[in-house]
C-alpha cells in the first residue's frame, strides 16, 4: 500500500477515524486477551488492564494536548510527567519497595543529554509541538532498555549466585563479580532496538517514517528523520543499559529492593 492510498478519502490518515476502526480496535484486544489466556501466558488480565489504560489515557491526553502544545512551560511539564511514568513503570519492573526510584538514574542518563544536544544545536525546535513527541519516543525507548536490563541483570544474579560467591573467593570486588555475572544477559536488553535498526525499511516502516509521508514531506526527508530516531534510540538505551548495571554492580538496586542478594 502506499502512502497515496493508504491516506485518500481518510484526509490523509493511516487509518481512517471511523466507528469501523473502533469496533476493530474492541476485537483485537478481545482476540488478544483470549489468545494470552489459551495460551496459559499467565498475562490475560494484564493484557486487558493495559488495553483499557491506553484507551483512557490516550483519551485525556487528546483532550489536553492541544492546550498543552501552546506553551513551552506546560510541555516541559507535560515531559517531565512522562520522564515519572516512566521511572515508575520502569523502577516497579525491576525491584520492589524504595529501590524503584533509582530507574531516575537510567533514563535520565539515556535521554537528558540527548535532548539537551538537540535543543542546544537547533535541530529540535523549543516548542511544544516538536518536544513532547521526540521526548516521548526517546522516554519509552529509556524506558524499555531499563526495565529489561534490570529484569535479566537481577534475575542472573538470583540464578547463578554460586557463581557470584565463588567469584568473591577468588579476589573480586562484589561490584565486578556481579557485573561478570550479569553483564551479558542485561546486554540482550537492546536486542529489540538492534533488529528495529536492522530491518528498517525491510521488515518495518516506523511511525515516524509514514507520518511524516502522510504530511506531505518527501521519502528523503522522511527517511532522514526516521534513522536519526533510531540512531538516538540505540544511544538513549545503550546509555540507559551500562547506567543500570552500574546500579545493580554497586548493590543499589537488587530483587527484593532490601538487602543485597548476594552481599
Amino acid at each position: 500500500m502506499t502512502p497515496s492510498a493508504s491516506g485518500s478519502g481518510s484526509g490523509g490518515q493511516l487509518l481512517p477515524v471511523t466507528p469501523v476502526l473502533g469496533v476493530a480496535t474492541a476485537a483485537l484486544l478481545l482476540a488478544a486477551v483470549a489468545v494470552a489466556g489459551w495460551g496459559l501466558l499467565g498475562h490475560g488480565h494484564a493484557v486487558a488492564r493495559a488495553g483499557l489504560r491506553a484507551v483512557v489515557q490516550l483519551a485525556a491526553v487528546a483532550a489536553v494536548i492541544t492546550w498543552v502544545v501552546g506553551s513551552l512551560w506546560w510541555s516541559a511539564l507535560f515531559v517531565l510527567l512522562m520522564f515519572t511514568v516512566a521511572v515508575h513503570t520502569a523502577g516497579r519492573r525491576m525491584t520492589r519497595g524504595r529501590g524503584w526510584v533509582w530507574a531516575a538514574a537510567p533514563i535520565g542518563a539515556g535521554v537528558l543529554p540527548v535532548l539537551a544536544l538537540l535543543l542546544a544545536v537547533g535541530l529540535l525546535p523549543p516548542k511544544g509541538l516538536s518536544v513532547i513527541p521526540v521526548s516521548g519516543i526517546l522516554i519509552g525507548g529509556a524506558l524499555t532498555a531499563t526495565s529489561l536490563a534490570g529484569r535479566r541483570a537481577l534475575d542472573e544474579l538470583r540464578q547463578r549466585r554460586g557463581e557470584v560467591e565463588a567469584a568473591l573467593a577468588l579476589g573480586f570486588e562484589e561490584r565486578d563479580a556481579r557485573l561478570e555475572i550479569c553483564r551479558t544477559a542485561a546486554a540482550t536488553s537492546l536486542v529489540p532496538a538492534l533488529d528495529q535498526t536492522r530491518t528498517v525499511g525491510l521488515v518495518t516502516l516506523p511511525g515516524a517514517f509514514v507520518g511524516m509521508l502522510l504530511g506531505g514531506a518527501s521519502p528523503v526527508q522522511a527517511g532522514a528523520v526516521q534513522l536519526f530516531v533510531l540512531i538516538g534510540l540505540l544511544a538513549v538505551e545503550s546509555a540507559a543499559v551500562v547506567v543500570v548495571l552500574e546500579l545493580v554492580g554497586r548493590g543499589l538496586v537488587t530483587a527484593s529492593g532490601g538487602a543485597d542478594p548476594v552481599g
